[in-house]
């Protein structure tokens, strides 16, 4: 069994989602470890500034910073989707906050509670309202099972909402 570790929010947004762009690599074979991360975030920093010509001192070097202070707390075998900070999209923000207003504020909502919601036709009531579109059902049941897939059905839905 797998020592996972609780994401404590010290994953800045952005280097959470670097994270989840490798993770979404279908090309990806292995689980990712915080080395591996490094590696990509190095190549695809170098490629950059070959391509460019440029060299900024900025997020890329804040993003490098980042990981290597990841990686000696807790080392290059570490999961890296255990330390990124999993946030909802814009369209499945809306979608809870809707059932978050209907909701009981003594009962927790949780990310298995969502999916019942949206099989029981919560996206079609929220796209008659003119707050999704209908395209966007099959994409917000794919985030939701992944979430739950990473997190457990358990989990409070608003850990992930997205507050911008």
């Amino acid at each position: 069994m797998r020592n996972v570790i609780a994401a404590d929010g010290r994953v800045s947004n952005e280097l959470s989602a670097v994270i989840e762009l490798i993770a979404g690599d279908p090309e990806l074979e292995e689980e990712m470890t915080l080395g591996m991360v490094r590696e990509r975030l190095r190549a695809a920093l170098a490629d950059f500034a070959e391509a460019e010509r440029v060299h900024r001192f900025g997020d890329e070097n804040m993003l490098s910073a980042e990981i290597d202070e990841l990686i000696d707390e807790y080392g290059e075998e570490a999961l890296a989707l255990d330390l990124a900070v999993a946030k909802a999209s814009e369209d499945l923000s809306i979608l809870i906050e809707a059932l978050l207003d209907d909701t009981d504020e003594e009962t927790a909502l949780t990310l298995g509670a969502v999916r019942e919601a949206m099989a029981g036709g919560l996206v079609a009531s929220l796209v008659g309202e003119g707050l999704l579109e209908p395209e966007d059902e099959q994409t917000l049941m794919a985030e939701i099972n992944g979430f739950i897939a990473r997190l457990g059905e358990d989990e409070p839905a608003e850990s992930v909402l997205r507050f911008e």
